[in-house]
């Protein structure tokens, strides 16, 4: 059986190996691309419904940022009642529950964030007055969506 010497210095023996390869390293190369399976049931992907839940870390944000602008375009506002969450669209209202206090509230979503560890979402400084997270700083919550906004 004859080969041949490809420029990169691999023998093929038949006609067919080149494709078997291509397809091969293309196969690995899609299921390389495809989400993993840990992903399927995050609430921070995919589509967003009334009611849903979910708990967390947050934290709050205030001084540094009051006056500059959000990720939506608006003056950020510390004393106001919004948070800034990865993926939720802009304008979902949602309630927030401090499981420490039991104490909640309802924010807006109008900012992108937070981006310091493993935290699902950045209070304005007015939120986390009223559910009492000023102290903690950080605290686990749980969030319900009571309305989704458009993107």
């Amino acid at each position: 059986m004859r080969s041949r010497v490809l420029s990169y210095g691999l023998k093929i023996f038949n006609p067919y190996s080149q494709v078997i390869i291509c397809t091969t390293v293309l196969m690995l190369f899609l299921t390389g691309c495809t989400p993993s399976p840990r992903f399927h049931n995050d609430p921070h992907t995919g589509k967003f419904k009334v009611g849903q839940t979910w708990t967390g870390k947050a934290s709050w944000y205030g001084p540094k940022f009051h006056g500059r602008k959000t990720a939506n375009g608006e003056t950020y506002d510390m004393n106001g009642m919004t948070a800034a969450h990865r993926k939720l669209p802009f304008n979902t209202i949602i309630e927030v529950t401090l499981l420490s206090s039991g104490k909640s509230c309802r924010v807006r979503i109008n900012d992108r964030g937070p981006f310091k560890g493993n935290r699902i979402l950045d209070l304005s400084k007015g939120a986390a007055q009223k559910i009492g997270l000023i102290a903690e700083g950080v605290g686990k919550v749980r969030i319900r969506i009571v309305s989704v906004g458009r993107k």
